[in-house]
């Protein structure tokens, strides 16, 4: 068969496939891929008319369709004409891949660059059915089942961040190919792990109960060795959760890296119940209890670093699901200037922690970093003057030079409580997990109000809504006056890779509607390439955008007469508070993050 010819089947070659586009009446096929304009107005319009004018299909078979099609909005008229039986998949497809002027192939596992593979990761391709194939002419050729899904092929090109062109392959061939392709790579999880000891993580203090044949499955030196490559990957990549999530047929196996879940290689189904075992007799919980949630902690040494897992187990429809937090102390103290705030915000939050008495409160979603932000806080404190103490729920890091106190509800241990015991134990700085209630939120309040400077956390947007939270609470206006001195509010956005940092030639529409929208000009704004560095992600590590809002007599006098949220933001606004959205657009403008970054994190 020769080059750019169609075979018998009406298939193209990968070769064929990547061959350059002809243009036509609609423009280059790269343009026509996604979307050609109806010609005249025969009926039918679509790829349904590529079948009639093949003689594939009647008008009164496509009629049909189209009724079904009214009643099923789910279902596309040539879905439709297959569930009907009137044409197979495969000639559906090849109309799909004619009328949209894209090839149709069929392909086999050996026809797919492995490393082309990992470009997407594969939680995404079993989840939308689409896969990567290999390389030709700088192009990523990708094959898709359903090429009007315009919005799908635009998150593909981001995905993988270069040139790609998009070829229709049969969902039966996508799923037969991946699955071949994952099982080889499930295979090769053995031989990565070959280079993993079992005694590569050595638990501490770790008791275990007698339960039979659990035990002795888990016990078993494949799921130690590969509970072991588990937690050793994570930590060397950074990660820090590992979601561990059985499916119907399939076991998936996720690290939360820079706030965003990665896929990983997972093990057979079969493993789930041994590696779930293994975890929980590390972490010293019931491993014959599988009906009720359980919590546990693991403390390892991985590779001479000491390490702090918390280890969460719930029961699912197909089983145990398990997150695993990595807790390592070593990057809990960053240290304030590592935190990303600008100079004055810096300078003026360290003078806050140092007033003597007062509430310094920290204000964000679950994620944000109010805890580094917090504890980082506490480090640059004096522990040898200051009788510093901590109430958390539960304590996450162990800090030498507090006195820190875990929370334990069920035995009447509440934040509350803890605080009262607390103010007779004769502190100088306090630290509260997070102001929860009514109860907690006055004795905060009190405890400044006679001397001590209290830190604490609120679940808020921004930091003019924590004084209305606080209200709304039952705290009265004229006590948040007196005793709140400052808010930070603040969201973690992804950093741009600095090895694959390139400048944006073209800014893209969306972009430049959301800075006119923010009245915000900048000519100038970087994006990551992708790399190895970066796992292709055109990202690597975290900082932190803020809102600072310092409590002065003239915000004390304007939160006394108990405004509402937003004649609050706007006496911040004139009080020259600089928003999260401002600081994230000027990190924006010093090539530190992107614009994608900062709409994740503060739109709503």
């Amino acid at each position: 068969m020769s080059q750019g010819h169609h075979n018998d089947t009406g298939e193209l070659n990968l070769t064929e496939a990547t061959k350059p586009p002809p243009v036509g009446v609609d423009g280059p096929v790269e343009f026509a891929e996604l979307w050609r304009p109806e010609r005249g107005s025969e009926f039918p319009q679509g790829p349904a008319s590529i079948l009639l004018k093949d003689g594939k299909v009647t008008a009164d078979q496509i009629e049909s369709a189209l009724k079904q099609q009214k009643e099923n909005s789910h279902l596309t008229v040539m879905e439709a004409l297959v569930e009907a039986e009137v044409v197979d998949e495969t000639t559906a497809l090849k109309a799909t891949a004619a009328y949209f002027n894209i090839p149709f192939l069929s392909i086999e596992p050996s026809d797919v660059d492995p490393s082309v593979f990992e470009l997407l990761d594969p939680e995404f391709i079993q989840r939308k059915c689409v896969i990567p194939v290999r390389r030709e002419d700088d192009k990523v050729i990708v094959g898709i089942s359903n090429p009007a899904d315009i919005f799908l092929v635009d998150e593909i090109k981001q995905r993988i961040r270069g040139s790609v062109r998009m070829v229709v392959i049969s969902p039966a061939d996508i799923a037969g190919v991946v699955e071949e392709l994952n099982e080889s790579r499930i295979q090769g999880v053995d031989e990565i792990m070959q280079g993993i000891d079992e005694d590569e993580v050595e638990v501490v203090e770790t008791q275990t109960d007698e339960v039979a044949d659990l035990e002795k499955i888990a016990g078993e030196s494949p799921v130690i060795r590969y509970v072991n490559f588990l937690i050793t990957k994570a930590v060397q990549d950074g990660a820090s959760d590992i979601h561990i999530e059985p499916g119907e047929n399939k076991l998936r196996v996720r690290y939360r890296i820079d706030g965003v879940l990665f896929g990983q290689l997972a093990p057979p189904m079969t493993m789930h119940p041994a590696i779930i075992s293994r975890l929980k007799i590390m972490a010293n919980l019931d491993i014959a209890e599988h009906r009720l949630p359980q919590d546990g902690r693991i403390r390892a040494v991985v590779r001479n670093q000491r390490i702090d897992l918390r280890v969460s187990t719930l029961p699912t429809t197909h089983g145990e699901k398990c997150v695993i937090r990595i807790l390592d102390s070593k990057s809990i103290l960053v240290g304030l200037e590592n935190l990303g705030m600008w100079d004055d915000t810096l300078h003026n939050f360290r003078r806050q922690i140092h007033q003597p008495h007062g509430i310094v409160l920290v204000t964000g979603p679950t994620g944000s970093g109010k805890t580094t932000t917090l504890y980082s806080a506490l480090g640059v404190m004096d522990g040898d003057t200051l009788n510093i103490s901590t109430v958390e729920d539960p304590v996450e890091y162990q800090l030498g030079f507090t006195n820190q106190v875990n929370v334990r509800e069920h035995i009447g241990l509440t934040f509350a409580a803890s605080l009262r015991s607390l103010l007779r134990q004769d502190p100088d700085v306090i630290m509260v997990g997070e102001i929860r209630d009514e109860e907690t939120a006055r004795i905060a309040v009190q405890a400044s109000l006679t001397g001590h400077l209290v830190l604490s956390t609120l679940h808020t947007n921004d930091a003019p809504s924590s004084i209305t939270r606080m209200i709304n609470i039952g705290i009265e206006p004229y006590l948040i006056a007196a005793s709140v001195n400052a808010i930070l509010a603040q969201r973690l956005v992804r950093k741009i890779c600095e090895n694959c940092k390139t400048p944006e030639t073209v800014m893209q529409e969306g972009a430049a509607r959301y800075l006119a929208k923010h009245n915000a000009d900048i000519s100038q704004v970087y994006r990551g390439a992708g790399c190895d560095k970066c796992r292709n992600t055109g990202y690597k590590g975290r900082l932190g955008i803020y809102e600072m809002l310092e409590v002065d007599d003239e915000m004390r006098d304007t939160i006394i007469a108990s405004p509402s949220l937003m004649d609050l933001r706007r006496a911040c606004a004139a009080h020259g508070m600089r928003t999260l959205v401002e600081d994230g657009l000027q990190k924006l403008a010093a090539g530190l993050t992107t614009i994608e970054e900062i709409a994740r994190v503060t739109e709503t």
